[in-house]
């Protein structure tokens, strides 16, 4: 057996074969496969959570979705980013002829296969989203959403030769300093604390001899990681939130209030015209958001009625109104899940497919009312300041 890509670790009494793999490589699975067999292992631990693992093994999960309980949940973004990553993730795979994580699919039937424990060892990818979210500020997530987006539409492609060298450790560390230097806070949720959640569950795998089925970037790092002894607990926490973004949530509409109200004092007449203003900047840019999402007319109506609203309000969004409305006459079928995989490989199939004109109304509905908040805000100061 080639020792390609195979790291052997003795830690507390235990061997452990970590096995570096691409995730769209038909190499990898084989590899997999054929490790397991040879070692008998007493368990296999695999770089996947509860939530993934369900995903990998019931095809049907996107068909139970509910797109109201999304929007609903605030997690119209969060599902829209992890429709790009497993669509360029596909496509990349559909070039070798094996599907996304087969290599991962390939560990838990091999385990089953000779009777080892199944270990899931990465975490919560809902805490890594989040840690990550948290962690980049305005201009981080306005980059990371541009590039994984555009990642949809790329038509790149790369070659199997290209792909196995992306698992030498030389190429590992070249690609890790560039996505560093990148988005240098996202490397620490992203690719560090997992590499300690992933060296600490797998060194508490039970048994003597554990085989871990990891993708390649993080191998070095779990190398090192499993040395020392890591806080679960403390890795899976969510970091607390900003207090900045409802301190302006709130600064904000009490400034915009106040000046209309001082103005009306002294002047009814540039009140009115403030109001008015606001309404109109708010609710046209929202509805424009709208239409720009190809929403139904019903939905652009309802973020121009909604925006001006909403945007004196910090727990609401104009967004979530207009996206209720576009669900509610275009909702999704069990059709429009089946084909979300195919669909997000194109321009045309991202704004025709049902799950994503949702998404899309959502996010640039909320784009537009945030745009007119500033641009009506300032106009209202400048009325203001005009009637002094």
């Amino acid at each position: 057996m080639s020792e390609e890509n195979i790291s052997r670790l003795e830690i507390d009494g235990k061997e452990i074969i970590l096995i570096g793999t691409a995730h769209v490589s038909k190499n990898s699975a084989e590899q997999v496969k054929q490790v397991i067999e040879e070692e008998q292992p007493d368990s296999v631990c695999v770089e996947l959570d509860e939530g993934r693992y369900k995903s990998i093994t019931d095809g049907n999960k996107w068909k139970e979705t509910d797109i109201f309980k999304v929007i609903k949940e605030r997690k119209a973004t969060l599902l829209l980013m992890n429709l790009a990553i497993s669509s360029f993730q596909k496509r990349m795979a559909s070039q070798f002829g094996i599907n996304p994580g087969q290599e991962m699919i390939q560990g838990i039937e091999s385990a089953k296969e000779i009777d080892a424990s199944l270990v899931l060892a990465d975490r919560n990818i809902q805490t890594t989203f989040s840690r990550i979210w948290r962690g980049i500020g305005l201009k981080g997530k306005l980059m990371l959403l541009t590039q994984v987006i555009a990642s949809i539409f790329t038509k790149e492609t790369i070659s199997e030769e290209e792909l196995e060298k992306m698992k030498s450790q030389d190429m590992i560390d070249s690609m890790l300093e560039e996505f560093t230097e990148s988005f240098p806070k996202l490397k620490k949720p992203l690719i560090d604390e997992r590499d300690q959640y992933l060296a600490q569950k797998i060194k508490e795998a039970p048994g003597k001899k554990i085989v871990a089925v990891l993708g390649a970037a993080h191998v070095p790092g779990i190398k090192e990681q499993i040395k020392t002894d890591h806080n679960l607990e403390k890795l899976s926490q969510l970091p607390p939130k900003s207090k900045l973004p409802k301190i302006i949530g709130w600064t904000i509409p009490i400034l915009i209030l106040t000046l209309i109200v001082l103005t009306f004092m002294t002047n009814a007449e540039a009140g009115v015209a403030q109001i008015i203003s606001w309404i109109l900047w708010n609710g046209s840019l929202s509805a424009i958001g709208t239409l720009i999402a190809f929403g139904h007319p019903l939905a652009v109506l309802t973020a121009f009625i909604a925006a001006p609203i909403t945007s004196l309000e910090p727990f609401l969004a104009a967004g979530w109104f207009a996206g209720f409305v576009q669900a509610y006459f275009h909702r999704p079928n069990v059709r429009d899940f089946e084909n979300l995989s195919d669909d997000v490989h194109s321009l045309k199939g991202f704004w025709n497919n049902k799950v994503t004109r949702v998404l899309l109304v959502v996010i640039f509905a909320n784009i537009g009312s945030s745009i007119g908040t500033f641009v009506g805000g300032a106009d209202v100061v400048r009325l203001f300041l005009e009637n002094l």
